[in-house]
């Protein structure tokens, strides 16, 4: 759930922290998200910042008097800024650096009370043109806020305060009893829209959170937790298309005597000897490993940064851990064991498809040679793996001897 540009750096004082909450119990990557969308596009941010520099312009043209000059100053100045800020925002993270999200959500805010500004000093002036330009461009720039920033409500509620909340005052000072109705009209207009801004936020929030578990889902056993089929696969190409020059290696193991436990203690207790493989091996494992469950008892790691001697040693403490009996319900055990086979990318190859395939036939040849064994690829199993890929099965299930 990042944005598609990359990623965008929570904020860190105290007050931006606030502005940008999003609500309790929201997770660390839908925050994220949600701040990439605080960002918008600079097509979005040039439309804002074209019509308040125009009316600013238009008004001290026609006025020419310090508080609408000080006002066409203040829009250039703070819309300058904020386009720098954007710009290095979006290349910052595309190159995965911090970005500068605290000056980012201060500029916006800088830049509604300057519309705001505006506002008030030109309902002030008794130009009733002035006036209502001034006012109608306020009232615009409040949709705007609210729709692009209801991922964070407290910012465009501060935000829709500070551009619209100043008409009020405005017109006291204008001294026009028929501008009093806006006593009436703006606060009720400010809650509003403020209180649409939350109900989107929390819309946004729900929607995310189920994209977030669909995905999940889509991506992860639903028995062990691990990643599924689908999971390892993304994982895999994306380790190939960002690293492929690191050597890593792709382990296949399944579990020997397991077909006994579903036949004598039932599919439950099968599935609980599952769940417990899955632990110990996610345990054992270094936390950037990433370990898959294929299929039934077949599951698959990546390993990064290892050598053909460091995975097979990783490949033996494996087959000891997966070999340790196993508690079923009352006073029952199960034990079962786990064949291995390993292939290395790049020495094995630099395909999906192909790496699974080796890695496959690595463990039929650990699996014939007598179950229990941790087999690295070799000429044979390289064959043997192109024949199955010949054949359109790269990942099958290994055959059995179970």
């Amino acid at each position: 759930m990042q944005s598609n540009r990359g990623l965008y750096s929570t904020p860190r004082w105290r007050l931006t922290r606030w502005l940008a909450e999003p609500g309790p119990g929201v997770p660390g990557d839908i925050r994220a998200a949600l701040i990439a969308q605080l960002y918008g596009s600079l097509p979005v941010f040039a439309a804002g910042a074209v019509n308040t520099i125009a009316v600013a312009a238009v008004i001290a043209g026609r006025k020419q008097t310090a508080p609408f000059v000080i006002w066409l100053v203040m829009e250039i100045a703070i819309c300058l800024a904020r386009l720098v800020v954007l710009v290095s925002a979006h290349r910052a993270a595309r190159l995965q650096r911090p970005t500068p999200t605290d000056l980012h959500l201060l500029l916006a805010v800088a830049w509604s009370a300057s519309v705001g500004f505006g506002a008030i000093v030109s309902l002030a002036s008794g130009d009733w043109v002035v006036a209502m330009l001034a006012s109608l461009s306020a009232a615009a720039m409040v949709g705007g806020i609210c729709f692009r920033n209801f991922g964070a409500p407290r910012l465009a509620g501060t935000m829709i305060l500070l551009s619209l909340g100043p008409i009020v005052p405005g017109a006291a000072l204008a001294g026009e009893p028929l501008f009093y109705i806006v006593f009436l009209q703006v606060p009720m207009y400010l809650a509003a829209m403020t209180a649409a801004a939350f109900r989107l936020n929390r819309m946004l929030v729900t929607t995310m959170r189920a994209e977030r578990e669909n995905s999940h889902r889509a991506h992860h056993d639903a028995l062990t937790g691990l990643l599924n089929r689908a999971g390892f696969v993304e994982v895999l190409g994306s380790r190939l298309a960002k690293h492929a020059e690191r050597p890593f290696a792709v382990m296949f193991f399944d579990l020997d005597n397991f077909k006994p436990i579903n036949d004598t203690f039932g599919h439950a207790a099968g599935d609980a000897v599952l769940k417990a493989v899955a632990a110990r091996v996610r345990r054992m494992l270094p936390a950037d490993a990433s370990v898959a469950r294929m299929g039934g008892d077949e599951f698959v790691v990546l390993l990064d940064g290892v050598t053909a001697e460091m995975a097979q040693q990783t490949g033996h403490r494996l087959i000891s851990e997966v070999a340790l009996s196993y508690e079923l319900s009352g006073e029952m055990h199960a034990c079962i064991g786990a064949s291995v086979g390993i292939a290395l990318s790049p020495d094995h190859g630099a395909d999906v498809a192909g790496l699974l395939a080796v890695a496959d036939a690595a463990l039929y040849q650990a699996k014939s040679g007598g179950k229990s064994r941790c087999c690295l690829a070799s000429i044979e199993t390289n064959l043997a793996a192109l024949h199955r890929l010949q054949q359109g099965s790269p990942t099958d299930k290994v055959a059995s001897a179970a």
